[in-house]
């Protein structure tokens, strides 16, 4: 059964084909079926597979798949194989899973939209290459699906790109991750130069051997990947493609910025972290830049009207927890909270798509109010969310994933472990201001009704956050290590708890946040927010802390204005120059043919005494 994991991302990548090749001569809903079947069969042979290596582990708890030879080189080789490991095996089922149950949603989300084919063609085509990168066992193979998902990125944050802004967010959020992609390049081949190959464990036991810990080349290469890691997950300083993609469609949303593709910076992290091991001066910075990560996301989050943006950087912050986690060695707890994250913030995205659907796709929180009872099951589903990305304590599962981080980090870097509570605090204040300005209060209009296709992806979702946390659970809850255990073999063991003092400040921050939210939401702060115009610091918070306008004024204005200077080609100029010279002279010389023998004989003359004196003085 191991043998058919190439099944997994081939499956969808065949709907991806038939998408493209029939999609404009087959009905909508067999666009549908064959985009959401295609995943779904995927999820169900990676279940399948995960519940044969629970029962039997191969040997060495991996089993490598390879295909064929890609490239054959008298010092380098390149092998297209997948790799599955408890890390890989974890990842194909998030991807797979959940993103079948948000193709589910697309289906009904995305009826009567112009494009319905080509959507569930660059969905599927995502899936594909997400799946690709993960079980890459070749840093080359990786790539491209690195290169994939991006590509996909911008096909899909561009989905309606009949509108400018649209196709504006698109071209940011490709050119913004192919620039750091430039420096993971970079470190990809430095490595194929080293070591000759770019095998992830030849590579990784090469690196080992050929460098000591804190030496020159693992920091330069382990500073490239990270570039690139940092550029996909939308960290400092490579943050301001995220929000503004939010243009594509909110299951798009979902899927590609919320549960899979952000999340591929750290899974590169994890699967290389024997190389950033050596390299500790890059976890420190790793660690730092994640810190700033997480309040810059926070502080942003608390002033965004737009529900999918506030949504936006509450993702870009948690995955600032993940690479806080990383930046300490906690690279199990780091993975839970990537898969906790994936559930409800996938959960998260489709609820809110749920209630703009009812509002024809509005999305400001102050244009909407009093849904509880209206949406009941939107209301249910986010709640849910909400309090999984608060992390209250015991209900969902990013309370479980982010005490396990938190407690790691603590253990390590007291300071750093603040700045997460901090983030704690202003994450459960932004997320429950959005939660009571949408649920409650004044009431609005609504209209029509859901189908499965939105009721089951939602229940089964929220039944998933609630219930994921509890594989790995702290000592006062029983101490489960279900999860750390699956990842023990290819990661070490897990983190030991905090105490008891640092576990209750944990789970009085969100608490306290959500308390103040509440605060401002009983005395109409919220709402006057929204009313009012935007001062100055807000407007800054809101354009999250200013970056846009630094990149525009360092990088956007200067390439503009070059592209101006060059937009007659200095260089075309020379040779045009050369062009009409030579044009000029023919002319000249045609002129001289007028059939006057005396001219003629002039010339022949004047022309042989030249030739004379220049033999006579050489």
């Amino acid at each position: 059964m191991m043998r058919d994991i190439w099944l997994v991302p081939a499956l969808p990548l065949a709907g991806a084909v038939l998408l493209g090749l029939l999609g404009g001569k087959i009905p909508a809903r067999l666009a549908a079926v064959i985009g959401a079947s295609s995943v779904g069969l995927a999820a169900a042979l990676a279940i399948r597979i995960a519940l044969l290596w629970f029962a039997a582990p191969p040997p060495g708890d991996a089993f490598l798949l390879p295909l064929w030879t890609w490239i054959t080189l008298p010092k380098f080789s390149a092998v297209v194989g997948l790799l599955i490991d408890p890390v890989s095996l974890v990842l194909i089922l998030v991807i797979s899973v959940i993103g079948f149950f948000i193709h589910l949603f697309s289906a009904e989300y995305m009826e009567g939209e112009n494009g319905y084919a080509r959507y569930f063609a660059y969905l599927n085509l995502f899936v594909a290459s997400m799946l690709l990168l993960v079980l890459a066992n070749d840093l080359l193979v990786m790539f491209v699906g690195w290169e994939g998902v991006g590509v996909c990125s911008y096909l899909l944050v561009g989905f309606w790109f009949e509108e400018e802004n649209n196709g504006e967010a698109a071209q940011k959020s490709f050119i913004v991750t192919r620039v750091a992609d430039i420096a993971m390049l970079i470190g990809i081949l430095i490595l194929a130069l080293r070591f000759g190959t770019l095998d992830i464990s030849t590579v990784l036991h090469g690196a080992v051997s050929a460098w000591p810990p804190g030496s020159f080349w693992p920091a330069v290469v382990a500073g490239l990947l990270l570039v690139g890691g940092l550029g996909k997950s939308a960290q400092v300083p490579l943050q301001t493609w995220l929000p503004d993609a939010m243009a594509g469609p909110t299951p798009v949303s979902a899927l590609i910025h919320a549960a899979t593709m952000v999340t591929a910076g750290v899974y590169l992290v994890v699967r290389l972290h024997v190389l950033f091991l050596l390299a500790p001066a890059v976890l420190h910075g790793i660690a730092l830049g994640a810190a700033l990560t997480v309040l810059l996301a926070a502080c942003a989050g608390l002033v965004q009207s737009d529900i999918k943006r506030v949504l936006a950087y509450s993702t870009m912050g948690q995955i600032g927890y993940m690479f806080l986690g990383l930046g300490v060695g906690a690279w199990g707890a780091a993975m839970f909270h990537l898969a906790s994250h994936a559930i409800f913030k996938a959960l998260l995205f489709l609820s809110s798509g749920a209630v703009s659907m009812r509002l024809h796709h509005e999305q400001n929180i102050f244009a909407m109010g009093g849904l509880r009872t209206k949406l009941p099951l939107a209301f249910a589903a986010f709640l849910v969310g909400a309090l999984c990305l608060a992390a209250v304590p015991v209900v969902g599962c990013g309370f479980f994933s982010k005490e396990f981080l938190l407690g790691a980090v603590w253990a390590q870097n007291p300071l750093l472990w603040g700045v997460g509570i901090l983030g704690a605090f202003l994450t459960g204040v932004y997320i429950f201001r959005a939660v009571f300005t949408v649920f409650f209060g004044a009431s609005v209009d609504v209209s029509g009704a859901y189908g499965v296709r939105v009721i089951l992806p939602l229940t089964v979702l929220a039944l998933a956050a609630l219930g994921f946390g509890w594989l790995q659970t702290p000592d006062f809850l029983g101490g489960a290590n279900i999860f750390s255990n699956v990842l023990a073999p290819a990661l070490g063991g897990a983190a030991t708890d905090a105490s008891w003092p640092v576990a209750l400040i944990g789970m009085a921050a969100p608490l306290a946040g959500i308390g103040l939210a509440y605060a401002l939401h009983q005395n109409g702060f919220w709402r006057r927010q929204g009313a009012a115009s935007p001062g100055l610091f807000v407007r800054f918070l809101q354009g999250g802390m200013g970056f846009d306008a630094l990149y525009r004024a360092i990088f956007v204005k200067p390439f503009l204005w070059t592209v101006r200077v060059l937009k007659d080609d200095p260089v075309d100029q020379v040779f045009q120059l050369l062009q009409r010279a030579a044009v000029g002279l023919h002319k000249r010389l045609r002129e001289e043919q007028n059939g006057k023998l005396r001219r003629y004989a002039g010339w022949m003359m004047a022309g042989s005494l030249a030739t004379i004196l220049a033999v006579v003085f050489s």
